[in-house]
């Protein structure tokens, strides 16, 4: 029993001790994540690299924390599928703007892709999709700032009775970086879009 509480009291004093310093989460993935498609994802905006991005997944924003990245790009950039799936929710909203819901084949996670321009023409719900199809244009809609279009993207562990709006985000930043592949104009892509 002594042994326990003496490593209870030094696991508390070492989560105290990380509070402290001001060291931030990792946003580690939950075990779902190891359902992720195998391989690599798409970088989601056209002509990006992996070492463009930049991890805004703990960004505090206005009443909430982030939980996805943005990924800058001029106005009217083609924006494409990071996984093979299908068009889940089409859908218009106050702080998204034009956003499509994408879910994986096996419909366990859902990639959430906001503040587009518009969709790309013949985008309807249910759709197949493969990695690297356009759907749509980076843009400034919802509540992203007129001056920065960007995408806003998220991955999402969907719960048990599989809602396209709710679940458990994840750190796409990490995901991108390690497994992002650039697709470049012509529709082809560069490993490691590095």
């Amino acid at each position: 029993m002594r042994k326990v509480i003496v490593v209870a009291y030094f696991m508390g004093i070492v989560l105290l001790a990380w509070n402290a310093a001001g060291i931030r989460e990792t946003h580690l993935a939950p075990a779902a994540i190891i359902n992720l498609p195998s391989g690599a994802l798409a970088i989601p905006v056209v002509g990006v690299k992996a070492s463009d991005l930049r991890d805004s997944f703990t960004a505090h924003r206005t009443g909430h924390d982030h939980r996805a990245i943005d990924i800058l790009a001029p106005r009217g950039t083609p924006v494409v599928a990071a996984v093979d799936g299908n068009v889940r929710k089409l859908f218009t909203s106050a702080a998204g703007g034009i956003t499509i819901y994408e879910s994986d084949p096996a419909n366990r996670m859902i990639y959430y892709y906001a503040h587009l321009d518009r969709y790309a023409d013949g985008l309807n719900e249910g759709m197949a999709l493969r990695r690297g199809d356009v759907i749509g244009y980076v843009g400034t809609t919802g509540n992203a700032p007129r001056n920065t279009p960007h995408l806003h993207f998220a991955i999402v562990v969907l719960p048990p009775t599989k809602e396209w709006w709710k679940g458990d985000p994840i750190d796409p930043y990490q995901i991108l970086k390690d497994r992002g592949v650039t697709v470049d104009a012509g529709g082809g892509s560069v490993v490691g879009g590095r």
